[in-house]
């Protein structure tokens, strides 16, 4: 999981909502999402499952990629999501299961 800040797309346990964002902290924000930290889209739709991410050096790189996916039709979402994740895992808990089973 190489950069700083990372660009990530969420979505609900039935894979119909998309949420994209940045953060400079994937495991606390995933988390944020799940327990619902604050109101909002994500905590209305249920959307936790991190399903697409990359990271960046460079917070301006990470903050255009975000503009440039969030511009992008649902197909290409979808398609971007396909290519990294064809089985739309939940990444986090591929990433950080271990960690999130001792929290």
């Amino acid at each position: 999981m190489q950069g700083t800040y990372h660009v990530y797309i969420l979505t609900n346990k039935y894979n119909t909502v998309l949420y994209t964002g940045v953060t400079s902290d994937i495991y606390n924000r995933v988390l944020e999402h799940t327990d619902k930290v604050y109101s909002g889209f994500t905590s209305k739709y249920n959307v936790h499952k991190l399903v697409y991410f990359e990271g960046f050096e460079d917070i301006n790189q990470a903050i255009a990629r975000e503009n440039l996916i969030k511009a992008g039709s649902r197909q290409k979402k979808l398609d971007l999501i396909n290519s990294m994740n064809p089985n739309w895992e939940d990444l986090w808990e591929k990433e950080f299961g271990e960690n999130h089973k001792a929290i």
